[in-house]
Order: C-alpha cells, then sequence, then structure tokens
C-alpha cells in the first residue's frame, strides 16, 4: 500500500473535500453582501409576517418606513464612524451637519422657492461649508478639547434652531416641508416604497465611500493618526490636513442623510441638533464595533429597531398589568436600551461585529484546541526551538 493511500485512510478521506469546502466559505465570504443586498431591495415586493420584530408584514408601509429609518441610521453611524473609529476623533457635534443638509433644504424650499433638485444640492453644500468651516476650527486642538469643542458648536446650533430666528426653523416645533415642494413620488403612503429604496440606496452609498476612503492612501494615514499621531508627524506628515479631510467627509456623508431624513419624515426637527443625537450614534458605534466595516451599520440598524420596538414595548398592556417594581422600569424605553447596551459591551466586547468569530472560537472542542498546541510544539520541536 502506497504512503499517499495510507494517508488517505488514516484521515478517513477528509482531504479531497476539505479544498470544497473551504471554496463554499470563501465564496459565502465574498458574496454575503451582494444577497443581503438583494432580499433588501426586494423586501417591498413580500408579504412575508415577521411577527416580534415587525408589526405588519414586511412589504407593508409602517413596516417599510421602520426599516427606512434603520438603514438611515445605520449609514449615519457608518459615516460618523470615519471620525471615531477610523481616525480617532471623538465629535459631540456630528448632528449639526445632519441637521445642516435638513434645514438648509427645508429654507431653500420654502423661502427661495428653489425646485427641490437645487435645494437639495445647495443643503448639503451648506452642511459640507459649515463642517470645513467648524472643523478647521475645532481640530486646532486635540484630544478633550476637541471633543469640547466640538459639543459647544453643537450646543449653539441646537440654541439657534430653537429660538427660531426670522421664522426660519420654526423653533421647537420643526418645520414641515409642504408635500406639493417635495417630488410626487416620494410623497405619500403609496409611495412608502420608494422612501425606503432611497434609505437603502444612501446606505449603499456611504457604505462605498467609507470602504474607499478608509483603503485610500489617505485612510492608512487616517490609521497611523488613530494609532500615534506623533508618529505620523515625524514622517514627515500633517495630521491636521488629513484629519479636516475626514471630519468634511463625514460632515458631507452627515448632510445627506439629514436630507434623506426630511423626505422621510416630511419635515425638520429640532431634536436632530441637540448632542444627544450625537450620543446616539455614539452608542450605535460601540455597539456595532467601532473601526469595523459592517459593525457600525449594524449597530445603527439595531440601535433604531430597538428604539422604536422597544418604545412599544414600554406602552404595551403587557407592561402595564405588570407589579409597580418591574412595570417603571420597563415602562422607560432608555432603561431598556441601557441595559440591551450594557449587556452587548460585556458579553460582546468588540460590539457586534466580533460575534461571528467568537462564534467560530466557541465551535472549537476543547480536544481540538489541545491537538493544535499538540501540532504547535511538535512543530517547533522539529524547527528547534523551545
Amino acid at each position: 500500500m502506497s504512503t499517499a493511500t495510507e494517508t488517505q485512510h488514516r484521515t478517513g478521506g477528509e482531504h479531497p473535500a476539505a479544498p470544497a469546502s473551504g471554496s463554499a466559505v470563501r465564496l459565502l465570504r465574498r458574496w454575503w453582501p451582494a444577497a443581503v443586498l438583494t432580499v433588501l431591495a426586494l423586501a417591498p415586493f413580500s408579504a412575508l409576517p415577521l411577527p416580534g420584530l415587525l408589526d405588519g408584514p414586511l412589504g407593508s408601509p409602517g413596516s417599510l418606513q421602520l426599516l427606512a429609518t434603520c438603514l438611515l441610521f445605520g449609514a449615519l453611524a457608518t459615516g460618523y464612524d470615519l471620525l471615531l473609529g477610523r481616525t480617532g476623533l471623538l465629535s459631540f457635534g456630528h448632528a449639526l451637519y445632519f441637521a445642516a443638509g435638513s434645514y438648509a433644504t427645508n429654507m431653500f424650499l420654502l423661502e427661495a422657492g428653489l425646485p427641490f433638485a437645487v435645494s437639495a444640492l445647495l443643503g448639503v453644500c451648506c452642511g459640507v461649508a459649515l463642517a470645513l468651516v467648524l472643523g478647521s476650527v475645532s481640530l486646532r486642538v486635540t484630544g478633550i478639547g476637541f471633543s469640547m469643542v466640538t459639543l459647544a458648536f453643537a450646543q449653539a446650533g441646537s440654541i439657534l434652531v430653537s429660538r427660531n430666528p426670522g421664522g426660519l426653523t420654526g423653533g421647537e416645533e420643526g418645520r414641515a416641508a409642504p408635500a406639493e415642494l417635495l417630488p410626487s413620488g416620494l410623497v405619500g403612503i403609496e409611495n412608502t416604497a420608494n422612501l425606503y429604496w432611497l434609505a437603502l440606496g444612501y446606505l449603499v452609498l456611504t457604505l462605498a465611500v467609507v470602504h474607499r476612503a478608509v483603503n485610500s492612501p489617505t485612510g492608512r494615514v487616517w490609521e497611523g493618526i488613530k494609532e500615534n499621531e506623533r508618529r505620523v508627524e515625524v514622517l514627515g506628515l500633517k495630521p491636521y490636513g488629513f484629519k479636516l479631510t475626514a471630519f468634511v467627509l463625514a460632515g458631507a456623508l452627515a448632510a445627506l442623510g439629514g436630507l434623506v431624513h426630511l423626505l422621510l419624515t416630511g419635515g425638520s426637527t429640532p431634536q436632530t441638533t441637540a448632542s444627544d443625537f450625537t450620543l446616539s450614534l455614539l452608542v450605535m458605534v460601540v455597539l456595532g464595533g467601532s473601526g469595523t466595516r459592517w459593525g457600525p451599520m449594524a449597530g445603527g440598524i439595531l440601535y433604531t429597531w430597538a428604539d422604536h420596538r422597544l418604545g412599544d414595548l414600554a406602552g404595551s398592556g403587557a407592561v402595564a398589568e405588570l407589579p409597580a417594581v418591574l412595570r417603571v422600569p420597563l415602562s422607560q424605553p432608555l432603561f431598556l436600551l441601557g441595559v440591551l447596551f450594557v449587556a452587548v459591551v460585556h458579553l460582546l466586547p468588540g460590539g457586534l461585529a466580533r460575534l461571528p468569530s467568537r462564534l467560530r472560537g466557541a465551535r472549537r472542542t476543547p480536544a481540538a484546541a489541545a491537538a493544535e498546541t499538540s501540532r504547535d510544539g511538535k512543530s517547533r520541536k522539529e524547527n528547534g526551538r523551545p
């Protein structure tokens, strides 16, 4: 019997199947985003019921509205992670550029009477210009000083909106955009599917832009700045310009998200200018996994879905019938979200993005781990290493 035959008998003929299995895994890892995108794109045509997850069938207007909001905030968290997870900049004023895209577009529509396309372009440009101006000032300081300056700008913007200067912002009530000024295909409950596809398109665009930027030479400098900014300076590069690029790009994506939010809600709301809004983005990023490709998106989607669904649970009759010791905390959606966040942080360090690797590690049996240790020891002995 030949050596090859003996080897095959000892392994039970498993080696020929291993390459096929590995190829299938590689194929799955490569194409699963396209498969998920296809499923999401076809969601409006489905009547699949998802009890507990959604109130109605998958393709119903209410479900699509919730899913569109989840996709919007998944994209927004992905853009915010350009600062936090990729460049190491903790900004508390990111909501300001989101609100700028919404309010500026609304004001160009209502006050200047411009067509929607022109108003949308000018609104996004206003958000980019605001990010450029405020970023150039905020980045003059580093560390906690940078965070405090962005927080101060955010608070100033929130106060300005609430004061309703010249009747431009609507104050604490916000300002609705008349339906006749918006594209007819994006107005009305019958066009909820179009709004859903718009939010999905915004998510795809944000993921593509962030992925391209992170894998560019500038993205590698961002990584170096996050790890050790002084070392980047020693190499002859000026971190300020690279940080400002990340700041403006994240602001541009946020301003575009504000435009999408305007269409989804039919108006601009002052809640989008508050620093609490940015804190929610921070929670989304940490929940999903800062500095990862898919983590911020997953965190944004999960947080937004939980925010809506836990609010419904808190006001349900089942909670109202519980004893006071349980009813009081469970009737507070923020309490439930806080418990969820703490649980994920403690049970999944690194966020949801680390869950697949943890599951793969959990599947390894003690015997497999011992065998791997034995193989490593034998390899070191053969190579003459202790």
